[in-house]
């Protein structure tokens, strides 16, 4: 078949049937370059004031329609005001690419670290459905987790918490425990990671001898303890879903224990054996346990009113 017949065939013109004989790979196709004469004079400074908004507060950054009245108002343009904003979303997105935040692998020594949340859930107790809370204390190096649940988020659920895990693991973390910005634990932030730490808390920790790590507060601060943060969500929808219904919340917890143990026999992603034999690992070097235990309970001191009650945390 000739060439003037494959043309006229495939519809191409003969240039291009040459170059397909000549070259199975067709040649890589040539991106124009445009210029922006309209737009090319303000670029610069756009570009500027967006990098300007980036530590800017959030309600208080331009937009493309502020953009382009700055530029009118400011520096006299004559632009398109749709011309500008096209231009805005283009620029935003080269700056977000270029300083997007960088998450780390994290590694973990075996019994070294912990870390510890609280997640809601819902269950039916006594035939009535409630909002519960539920304590997670993860190894970091195992995935071994212990689950507890709670009517409240009370500092005394909190330490209590502390108090069971230790006694399941057979051991303390011998470096530290990650925590976010629970209120049973921090009264008050200070600059970066320094935190004004709740009296009993600070006892607790004593009596144990580990010390506490505390992330940066909000979105920022998730993926510092992000183990603990997905095993919440992970477990709520593996063990509690549908609603778990049962007579007291002793018997809810005992079911939770249940659970831990059947959890022992998985695999975390791509780690090389299952929880239950790398948290073997970590029994041996965990801290062992004080020879008493640390009273998680609140002491009060209250008066008995004319009608022989007594108030505690407006409760009679």
């Amino acid at each position: 078949m000739s060439i003037r017949e494959l043309s006229r065939v495939h519809r191409v013109h003969r240039r291009t049937v040459r170059e397909a004989l000549a070259c199975a790979e067709p040649p890589a196709r040539k991106t124009p370059v445009r210029e922006s004469p309209v737009l090319g004079p303000w670029k610069e400074i756009i570009t500027g004031w967006l990098k300007e908004d980036l530590t800017a507060p959030v309600k208080q950054r331009h937009t493309g329609r502020r953009v382009w009245q700055r530029l009118v108002e400011e520096h006299g343009a004559q632009i398109a005001e749709s011309t500008v904003t096209h231009a805005v979303s283009r620029i935003r997105k080269e700056l977000a690419v270029a300083v997007a935040d960088v998450a780390v692998h994290q590694t973990h020594a075996a019994g070294a670290e912990a870390e510890v949340d609280f997640g809601e859930f819902w269950a039916v107790i006594a035939g009535i459905r409630m909002k519960l809370w539920m304590f997670v204390m993860r190894l970091s190096y195992s995935g071994k987790a212990v689950h507890v649940a709670y009517a409240n988020q009370a500092q005394e659920s909190f330490l209590d918490g502390h108090v069971l895990a230790f006694e399941r693991f057979g051991g303390v973390p011998v470096s530290r425990v990650r925590y976010d910005n629970l209120k049973p634990a921090v009264i008050r932030l200070l600059l970066g990671r320094e935190r004004v730490e709740n009296p009993k808390f600070i006892a607790m920790r004593s009596h144990y001898g580990f010390d506490s790590f505390f992330c940066r507060p909000g979105v920022e601060g998730a993926h510092e303890k992000g183990g603990v943060e997905g095993e919440v969500g992970r477990y709520r929808r593996r063990w509690l879903t549908p609603v778990p219904e049962f007579a007291t919340i002793a018997e809810l917890n005992e079911f939770m224990a249940g659970c831990d143990a059947k959890d022992d026999q998985r695999v975390i992603g791509t780690r090389p054996a299952t929880v239950a034999s790398m948290f073997t690992e970590e029994t041996a070097v965990l801290r062992e346990l004080p020879d008493d235990v640390f009273e998680a309970a609140e002491t009060l001191s209250c008066k008995v009113d004319a009608k022989a009650m007594i108030c505690v945390r407006q409760s009679y």
